[in-house]
């Protein structure tokens, strides 16, 4: 048993959450949940980044002070991971007392070993990032690497950390420690950028007054990245006690101590700042280091990163209202190779979803669970078997289930549960005791038969506990295998009890019928266009590429808005929300596919006029071409269409 210290990053109040938040957060709670199960210690933090200027500048154009906007996001926080069941231990804001506290020890041991100095700082700035970048850092237009947004040219008096009096020692890390920075790919672009030369690093800002005043430095405010890194040791007290670790308990155990396990899970857009700053400032700071900075790659939606600089965000909410949050999860783990990047999309998920839930864990359970009621009186079969096909797979599949978590390989030990599944479901294909029932009844030979299968389903479901919190302990319940167990020495075969109660068997992932639900994804009420609509996460602030979310006269005019007269509409198969419309738009005859089949009907629409955009991508929507999307005001929910005032020529512009 050791004490393992897991953290996320802390999210920027800037924005509410999106895939990119919900995903670290769920890996690091799948994290902390194996290691709980393992056997170790584990305290599980994760918050709230709140100073800077993003922030002051977001609450100044909502005319509420920036505490005030904090809360606000804050508080969805709190909602979201309490309905994904994240089982955090702390929740750190940094503006809290305790943070602050610990930002001013930080500094002081900093200042002490005499790498501050003040001075003239300027270069490129992407007040997103809030970072300097070089020119060869850079693209033409000098757009932020990661927002792919405007830097703006910045000019002011800062302190300076002496960043540059670390690029030895933190080669010497990265060559002594290579498990500092994972994945290896990550750590080789770290050691590439430390070892190209490190220039001393700007850690305050003249001018800004939402953040830590920096100490004895008049005027100037603490670094955002600089305080914000501080939350992994203020969070345990460093900084509130008086011994001679500047810490409490939580501190001296699971940061100081030498035995401890010290995991930050990041994204690889914030590496350099966990990897290259985070541990310069230790090192001068004279504390240790992390154990291990994990970080994964990026979900992807179009190519792009998911961001909200983009305007791709994905809400993955909508999935896990309508088929829990433990699929989401499931979803996620299983389909990015921790480190690597992925790509995100609804039919991903339905693919997924009815291949690994329904068709394999939920038909295995229900099969399994309905022969041995038959055949045993409604409990599970009185005698097990300790030599077959099953238990062999299951020795292979559990080692390597184990090896992969511990390897942070969550995609790889999720494969190894469902081959495990394979493998009890031929072996019950194999054996066919639906057969041997209405010859035998409950032989010992059935009974070893249908034990062996539920026996897997049982292995497999401790094995997803840390996946999947919610959804394994039902199925254990379902298979008559009791409370979920303490620990994953449960995953040794043998542990199902014999002649317990089965409870009638219920649907547990019911299968979705794919070309419905894309198509209902793909066509929100108020229309359907070329594409599936951009998901957003909230109104924390503008979505566009501007600081205020407003466009140009020319961007506008790149869309062609044209009223279009209907002359033949009818519903599209299988689907309760769509509709095909032929329009003609002056001459042009159109197909389009709106989402408005549950608010008007189709002979209602031939003649009337509506508003559509005309020069979108087509896609392909239930198997029906849509070649331009029609316009609708969104009422509560429900679809009300544009229309001119009085009739107009087909074809005319909407300016």
């Amino acid at each position: 048993m050791s004490d393992v210290y897991v953290t996320t990053p802390i999210y920027y109040v800037n924005d509410l959450p999106h895939v990119g938040h919900v995903y670290t957060t769920l890996v690091a709670d799948t994290v902390a949940r194996q290691r709980r199960l393992a056997g170790d210690e584990v305290y599980f933090l994760t918050g709230t980044d709140e100073h800077g200027q993003n922030i002051e500048r977001a609450a100044r154009e909502r005319g509420v002070a920036p505490i005030e906007l904090a809360d606000r996001v804050v508080g969805r926080y709190h909602e979201l991971w309490a309905e994904h069941g994240v089982s955090h231990d702390d929740f750190i804001r940094t503006t809290e007392a305790r943070h602050r506290a610990g930002v001013e020890e930080m500094i002081r041991r900093i200042e002490a070993a005499g790498d501050f100095y003040a001075a003239a700082h300027e270069g490129w700035y992407c007040p997103a990032c809030e970072t300097f970048y070089t020119e060869k850092e850079l693209d033409a237009d000098r757009r932020c690497p990661v927002h792919e947004t405007p830097t703006e040219w910045k000019s002011e008096e800062n302190v300076f950390f002496r960043l540059s009096r670390y690029q030895e020692p933190l080669l010497e890390l990265y060559e002594r420690r290579p498990e500092v920075v994972r994945p290896e790919t990550r750590l080789n672009e770290v050691r590439a950028f430390v070892a190209g030369g490190l220039k001393d690093l700007s850690v305050s800002r003249a001018g800004l007054e939402w953040g830590i005043p920096f100490p004895g430095r008049p005027g100037q405010t603490v670094y955002v990245w600089l305080d914000a890194l501080t939350n992994y040791v203020s969070a345990l007290g460093f900084g509130s006690g008086d011994d001679a670790d500047g810490g409490d308990a939580l501190y001296r155990r699971f940061w100081a101590a030498e035995s401890a396990t010290r995991v930050h899970l990041i994204g690889k857009d914030i590496l350099r700042f966990h990897a290259v700053y985070w541990p310069a400032f230790l090192l001068s700071a004279g504390l240790p280091l992390p154990t291990t900075v994990w970080a994964h790659g990026w979900w992807l939606r179009d190519r792009r990163k998911v961001s909200k600089s983009s305007r791709n965000l994905v809400d993955p909410e909508p999935l896990a209202r309508r088929f829990g949050t433990d699929a989401v999860r499931y979803f996620l783990l299983r389909d990015m190779v921790f480190g690597q990047d992925a790509s995100f999309s609804d039919e991903a998920f339905v693919d997924r979803y009815n291949a690994d839930l329904a068709n394999g864990l939920g038909n295995t359970v229900s099969r399994v669970v309905t022969l041995s009621r038959k055949a045993f009186d409604g409990r599970t079969p009185p005698e097990p078997c300790d030599d077959n096909p099953v238990m062999r797979a299951a020795a292979e599949c559990v080692a390597e289930y184990r090896e992969a978590m511990d390897g942070f390989a969550f995609q790889r030990a999720i494969a190894a549960l469902s081959r495990l599944l394979d493998a009890a479901n031929q072996y019950l294909v194999e054996r066919e005791p639906w057969k041997r029932i209405k010859e035998e009844g409950g032989s010992a030979g059935v009974s070893r038969v249908l034990w062996n299968c539920l026996e897997a389903v049982r292995i497999v479901a401790v094995g997803l506990l840390p996946v999947m919190p919610k959804t394994a302990p039902r199925v254990l319940a379902a298979i008559g295998a009791g409370e979920p167990p303490a620990g994953l020495g449960a995953m040794a075969w043998g542990g199902l009890p014999k002649g317990a109660p089965l409870p009638e068997p219920e649907p547990i992932f019911p299968r979705i019928d794919k070309d419905e639900y894309l198509a209902d994804a793909a066509a929100p009420a108020v229309a359907a266009g070329s594409a599936a609509p951009t998901e957003t996460a909230g109104d924390a602030g503008p979505t566009d590429d501007s600081e205020d979310g407003m466009i140009d006269i020319d961007k506008f005019f790149e869309t062609e808005l044209k009223v279009a007269t209907v002359t033949a509409a009818e519903r599209v198969p299988k689907s309760s929300k769509l509709l095909r419309l032929e329009v003609d738009l002056g001459g042009e005859r159109r197909q389009l596919v709106a989402g408005i089949a549950k608010e008007y009907e189709p002979d209602a629409l031939v003649g009337r006029q509506v508003v559509v955009v005309a020069n979108l991508r087509p896609a392909t929507l239930m198997g029906v071409e849509s070649q331009g999307m029609v316009l609708a005001a969104s009422v509560d929910g429900a679809p009300v269409l544009l229309h001119p005032e009085r009739p107009v020529p087909p074809g005319t512009r909407v300016r």
